[in-house]
């Protein structure tokens, strides 16, 4: 589990600090909850990330344990380092937005001849509640020839899970090589 810290000063002074000791700021949030401002040792935190194999993991701040969500972080244009990271309480029985990413299996036909397989949407958004939502779409791309693509239309969705993209939009697909 990931240990944090609460931050008591949000000045900029201190968040510049926290940041020069090695620590990722993040915020806490949640429906009907009150935000709290913590802090992450910047490195753990990547590992852990790197490492976890359901979307929502439990972290821990001050001894009260918080199951999340990563909702969006912010990186350096320069260093590409993490600066920023809001992480959202996965509550049971709320409807809200998640983003499930998208894996394949097999290879394709079109790679035989001389195609790329293309994921064009990393991560599908989706409303549902978090018993409802899946870890990932996996899609077969063994029939997939150059030129075909999966739609989201093809993509079945689970129970109580809703999708709003563009039924158009292509997920996973062969392109030609130039």
């Amino acid at each position: 589990m990931l240990e944090g810290i609460v931050r008591d000063s949000m000045t900029k002074q201190a968040t510049k600090t926290l940041r020069r000791n090695g620590y990722l700021i993040a915020n806490i949030y949640g429906k009907g909850l009150e935000n709290v401002a913590t802090a992450f040792k910047a490195n753990e935190f990547i590992k852990f990330l790197r490492n976890k194999e359901t979307i929502a993991f439990d972290v821990s701040v001050n001894g009260t344990v918080y199951k999340v969500v990563v909702k969006e972080y912010q990186k350096c244009p320069l260093t590409y380092d993490l600066l920023h990271v809001d992480l959202m309480i996965a509550q049971p029985g709320v409807i809200t937005n998640y983003r499930v990413p998208v894996t394949t299996t097999g290879i394709a036909k079109g790679l035989k001849n001389k195609g790329l397989l293309m994921i064009h949407t990393k991560r599908v958004p989706v409303r549902c509640t978090i018993e409802d939502l899946p870890e990932s779409f996996v899609f077969d791309v063994t029939d997939l020839d150059t030129g075909d693509n999966i739609l989201i239309r093809d993509v079945t969705m689970p129970e109580n899970v809703k999708c709003f993209l563009d039924p158009r939009v292509p997920v996973v697909g062969i392109i030609k090589a130039k």
